[in-house]
């Protein structure tokens, strides 16, 4: 072979990449290795980094997108797609500036790991986005606006990631150990769960209003005329935005309106979930890195091609309308936000960065496992230093880019794992396709008219993965400690009680200021409402405690400083039935 061919295509085994897996057997399969700085051939760098790209899609449209659609513009089809457009071109210049690594002159410093390590929205903040622009739009603020000062918060609380960068990764890990950030990313990911389900069952709008259909409530819904009592007249109340089907509160997918739990909503949401389990049977290496996408994929070409039928007249659950709307090309700034600051959701964000921080050192360190390349060295550290400070500087820039903050993504270290190929190249071709993928416009229109349900299945899977990451970190700890084992129960007690039962401190959707807890007006609101002042103290407040994981873990993080080590206890003489032999 030519010395052309070798540097464009090489000798690499496609076969053991492309092969489906006969399933319930041992096999093996070899494949050859790349190292991090190994001249990878640029074909076989651009198909592998094209799966770390697919490893990425479903977590990086998934945080802007329910963002845009469910706190900020339910009905604003053109700012979603931009949000997403957005997610994937920040993620692709920021992992190819993490794979990169460019040094800081006159330093020792360096921004970005110079491993196959990639960056992308964080699903971790995305609670805090979500309780903070609805404390804000309950406050009068238009939700533009609020997430324009959600920007401006992230802009100066990732100060602290990149001041955490120049600390020792032994006195983080110290005071952040197993038992403290595992709870943390568990909560996290228990608390997303629930907010997948909601959109399975049809969007977390229709979800948290499905009270509505309630038997006692039903007869007061709808757009009628007034209800009399007596001498009195009472206003209907409105059902959630859009129409409403056959009297009911409805949920939207495309031209279909069901109610929330649907039997039809639950099966293509199920579709997801089956192709995911299809893809690990069967699946060759390389349908297993992208079995989000495809899942994905399935689930929406199950919604294109079923319908709902109500005797003649049948309705697609997929309209193309949000297709066509869609710019034939996009990119950063396009759309703007007026930039401010929240100060309510400092606390909030402060926490979720000390998590995402401790979670990218463990990350760069699984990278170098997966990459077969030594820890003990200067050269790891340097990856650490990096790694945070580009973490840093992308969530800033990412906040400057009407984006939300960045961190490191763990699950592309599988695919390290399964190609075989930890080439630095592997990583830039995967921020150039994200890149592609976010300037062609019309992928955004593709996502953006995925039926709500069809999204649930998929989030739902990803969500309870953070999840799952978050156990293997806790089962770094001694569990059989009883200390660690209160801190645990403690943590994830309140943090997963607060994600099952929100309302025990937060207000209720479209009733702000009327949670018992601190009521700001209503009937349990004793005087005068709220001021300002005590408006957005009450705000900080509520925000914390009903975010699962801040809650969780500042109650771990207290309990690990305070509580002493595990008392020994020594036996003080012989046995009893040795003394009375």
């Amino acid at each position: 072979m030519s010395p052309l061919y070798d540097k464009l295509v090489g000798d690499f085994q496609w076969g053991a990449l492309f092969m489906p897996t006969v399933p319930w057997g041992k096999s093996t399969r070899k494949m050859p290795f790349f190292g991090r700085n190994d001249e990878t051939p640029l074909f076989v760098a651009v198909i592998m980094g094209l799966q770390h790209a697919f490893a990425m899609l479903g977590g990086l449209i998934v945080p802007p997108f329910v963002v845009m659609k469910f706190s900020v513009a339910f009905g604003d089809i053109k700012l979603q797609q931009y949000a997403i457009a957005a997610s994937l071109i920040i993620s692709g210049i920021c992992t190819i500036v993490n794979c990169v690594q460019i040094p800081i002159p006159g330093t020792k410093l360096v921004i970005g790991t110079g491993m196959l390590s990639v960056i992308g929205t964080s699903f971790g903040f995305l609670p805090v986005f979500e309780n903070a622009i609805a404390a804000m739009k309950d406050s009068g603020v238009d939700p533009m606006d609020a997430y324009g000062k959600m920007l401006g918060t992230t802009m100066v609380c990732c100060l602290l990631e990149l001041f955490l960068s120049f600390m020792p990764k032994q006195a983080l890990r110290k005071l952040f150990p197993p038992i403290v950030t595992g709870p943390a990313i568990m909560l996290i990911g228990a608390g997303l769960t629930g907010t997948g389900i909601k959109y399975w069952g049809g969007g977390a709008v229709c979800a948290e209003t499905n009270w509505k259909n309630h038997q006692h409530a039903y007869p007061l819904v709808g757009f009628g005329p007034p209800l009399m009592a007596g001498n009195n007249s009472f206003s209907k109340i409105p059902p959630i935005p859009g129409t409403v089907c056959g009297g009911k509160t409805c949920c939207e997918a495309g031209d279909v309106y069901l109610p929330f739990g649907s039997p039809e909503l639950i099966g293509l949401g199920f579709s997801v979930i089956v192709m995911l389990i299809l893809v690990e049977l069967f699946g060759s290496p390389f349908m297993k890195n992208c079995n989000v996408v495809i899942a994905l994929l399935f689930g929406y070409f199950v919604a294109g091609v079923s319908e709902k039928c109500v005797g003649d007249v049948c309705k697609s659950y997929i309209t193309e309308s949000k297709i066509e709307l869609a710019e034939p090309i996009q990119f950063l700034w396009t759309t703007t936000f007026k930039i401010g600051f929240y100060g309510p959701a400092v606390f909030p964000m402060i926490i979720a960065f000390l998590v995402t921080t401790i979670e990218t050192i463990g990350d760069v360190g699984a990278t170098y496992e997966a990459s077969e390349e030594p820890m003990d060295t200067e050269e790891f550290d340097k990856s650490v230093q990096g790694g945070l400070l580009s973490d840093g500087l992308c969530s800033f820039f990412a906040a400057l880019a009407t984006g939300m903050p960045n961190t490191t993504f763990s699950q592309n270290n599988g695919v390290i794992a399964l190609t075989k190929c930890a080439s630095r190249r592997a990583g830039v071709a995967a921020g150039c396709w994200l890149l592609f993928m976010g300037i062609l416009g019309k992928v955004s229109g593709i996502v953006s008219s995925i039926p709500d349900c069809v999204i649930g299945g998929m989030t739902t899977f990803l969500f309870c993965n953070v999840f799952v990451s978050g156990i293997k970190i806790t089962s770094g700890a001694d569990l059989s400690s009883r200390r660690n084992r209160i801190i645990l129960a403690v943590s994830m007690g309140i943090g997963l009680g607060v994600a099952l039962v929100p309302s025990i401190v937060a207000d209720y959707r479209a009733s702000y200021g009327t949670s018992a807890f601190w009521p700001c007006t209503g009937h349990f609101r004793e005087g005068a409402d709220c001021s300002n002042a005590e408006k957005g103290v009450r705000d900080g407040v509520i925000i914390f405690l009903a975010t699962p994981y801040c809650v969780g873990t500042v109650l771990a993080l207290f309990l690990n400083l305070i509580l002493p080590i595990d008392m020994e206890v020594l036996r003080a003489d012989k046995m009893i039935s040795q003394t009375n032999a």
